[in-house]
């Protein structure tokens, strides 16, 4: 029994951790995975401190937790680590943090 609860622990540790196409480098370290296990303990008032920032910085949109800009913010909140960090992703990588943060918000699997 015990070998089940192990195995879908394992499983829900990966479904929360992101593979990146590369390592980057980002202030000394080499990063190729991202943990975004940090998503859980978000609350509300950081959804509205991300869209403050967006409004702040010019950008408009009606489903802002649809964006690449919103959710590169979101991110950063909730791994703790600088948005210039995750600005500099390429493309592919960008989109597929993207697409796992709007998922997790929207509460999808």
């Amino acid at each position: 029994m015990s070998e089940k609860v192990t195995e879908i622990t394992k499983q829900e540790d990966n479904k929360m951790k992101l593979k990146l196409s590369k390592e980057y480098d980002f202030e000394g370290q080499k990063i190729g995975e991202i943990d975004l296990s940090g998503l859980d303990n978000l609350i509300a008032a950081d959804m509205i401190q991300a869209n403050k920032v967006l409004t702040n910085n010019g950008t408009v949109s009606i489903l802002p937790e649809t964006t690449l800009e919103y959710d590169l913010i979101i991110a950063a909140n909730a791994l703790k680590m600088p948005i210039e960090f995750f600005r500099q992703l390429k493309p592919k990588d960008a989109m597929a943090l993207k697409n796992r943060v709007t998922s997790f918000l929207f509460g999808e699997d």
